[in-house]
């Protein structure tokens, strides 16, 4: 009589000691670095530190301990929390990273919404300053709920104020072109300050003829800013100078985009126009 107790059927998984011959199944897992792993046949353990390509295959770098490194094939012969595993090269986050800073050098604030418009304003002289500003300084201006408009033309500064009326709560920061000692700019913004509340109106300007002088030179393939002559509309003289056409008002405005599109973040912006600009943002957003 035979005994019975392991049944009849001695290659069924039930069967004590079925899985013991059985070899275990090597799972695939990123090489993540930081991953703590064993090299079976040297008993090697580390923490993984990279995965590179070396002589024209993938190599793990492990790292013990007492901060040696060895360098393996990468692929099976790892065991992972006492389980192997074949390594495999990490999965790249191909998702384009999303920018610490805006393009004024400021920390870039995600996810926020745009704060609803203070009642301050900062004035530009044109469409193309605005542009300008609206490029460099737009993320932060509208975290700060600071809104630019324009004044086409200081000459009528004096006009806006007045009907703007600005107090200690509405505040104005005006951006002035060829803001120079004797300058027909300072005669009209001195005229248009006097009467206005101290404290409650700023004026800074640059010393460039226009807005285009403060994109660094060298964006555009220059050593200078070519220089022109008196009683040449200087737009077209600088166009002219460049090669560009410069015939009509739409080459004007083509040539500008074409200026401001070399333009990537504050860097590539004159300190005389950048420093101006942060200091009539702090002026319109102090409490």
């Amino acid at each position: 009589m035979f005994d019975e107790r392991y049944g009849p059927d001695v290659l069924s998984p039930a069967f004590p000691g079925a899985q013991r011959g059985r070899r275990p199944t090597s799972l695939p897992t990123p090489a993540e670095p930081g991953l703590v792993v064993e090299e079976v046949e040297t008993g090697w353990v580390g923490a993984v530190v990279r995965v590179e390509k070396s002589g024209g295959m993938h190599v793990v770098v492990l790292e013990d301990r007492r901060g040696r490194t060895r360098t393996f094939p990468l692929g099976p012969g790892f065991w992972v929390e006492g389980k192997p595993v074949v390594l495999t090269a990490p999965v790249l986050n191909r998702a384009p990273a999303r920018p610490t800073r805006t393009a004024s050098g400021s920390v870039a604030v995600h996810g926020a919404r745009a704060r609803v418009a203070r009642g301050s304003r900062i004035w530009v002289e044109g469409k193309h300053d605005a542009e300008l500003v609206e490029k460099v300084w737009g993320d932060d201006l509208r975290v700060e709920g600071v809104v630019v408009e324009m004044l086409d033309g200081v000459d009528h500064l004096a006009e806006r104020l007045a009907e703007f009326a600005p107090d200690a709560e509405r505040r104005v920061g005006v951006l002035v072109d060829h803001l120079v000692p004797g300058s027909k700019e300072q005669r009209l913004t001195d005229e248009a300050l006097r009467g206005v509340p101290a404290g409650t109106v700023l004026v800074l300007g640059h010393p460039y003829v226009d807005v285009w002088q403060a994109v660094r030179a060298e964006r555009l393939g220059l050593d200078r800013w070519p220089v022109i002559d008196r009683g040449t509309e200087w737009k077209l003289g600088i166009l002219r100078s460049l090669g560009w056409p410069a015939d009509t008002q739409a080459d004007v405005a083509r040539g500008w985009q074409r200026i401001l599109s070399a333009v990537r973040d504050f860097r590539d912006l004159d300190p005389a126009l950048l420093g101006r600009v942060e200091e009539l943002i702090d002026f319109v957003t102090a409490s």
